[in-house]
């Protein structure tokens, strides 16, 4: 059964509906890359977008850095932003059949666009993309769940259900440092795969 709708997401990138889109790499993931250390990192990005998350691991020496989107769009704006960007390493692809493993997965944007339906599958899946102790960091959103959407908000109570079971929470708390827009509205987190 297919989980994403291809067509959906297509249309809007090709309408230009892209209100998530903010045009370059969150604050928050931003500075979570800046103190990483190991360059050797496999990176995936998945339900990336424009993935300027991407380019900014990618330009600071992420070479094995993965984008994942259902969307043929939004990777093909990459491409045409970063040229050097290898095509072996953008994924045209439901998220949810995806087999491969990684070190760290980024999760900007992403899981607030799916249905909530599908938050429990995400989790699991997330646990099976990670190698051991791998680790999912980035921004959930923090607003009262409703059926309006994507984005589709939640709480820090409902979002520990689904990931606890799979992975060690070491950080969910506001982020300090999100953009204006977003102040106060995001969770910053790091779960490590258990």
């Amino acid at each position: 059964m297919k989980k994403l709708n291809k067509n959906y997401w297509s249309a809007r990138y090709q309408s230009k509906q892209t209100g998530w889109d903010i045009g370059y790499a969150a604050t928050p993931i931003k500075n979570y890359i800046d103190q990483l250390d190991d360059k050797d990192l496999k990176i995936l990005i998945p339900g990336a977008g424009n993935a300027y998350e991407a380019t900014y691991l990618f330009d600071n020496g992420f070479k094995n850095t993965y984008v994942l989107d259902i969307a043929q769009e939004p990777l093909e704006n990459l491409k045409t932003r970063s040229t050097d960007f290898p095509k072996k390493q953008l994924i045209n692809e439901d998220f949810f059949s995806h087999k491969a493993t990684y070190d760290l997965i980024i999760e900007q944007t992403f899981f607030c666009a799916l249905s909530p339906k599908l938050r429990s599958d995400y989790a699991k899946q997330m646990h099976q993309l990670l190698r051991k102790n791998g680790k999912l960091v980035g921004l959930l959103f923090n607003f009262p769940l409703t059926e309006k959407g994507p984005p589709f908000g939640g709480s820090t109570e409902e979002y520990l259900t689904y990931f606890k079971p799979y992975f060690d929470i070491k950080v969910i708390e506001k982020s300090y440092n999100s953009i204006k827009p977003r102040q106060g509205n995001e969770l910053f987190i790091i779960f490590t795969k258990k």
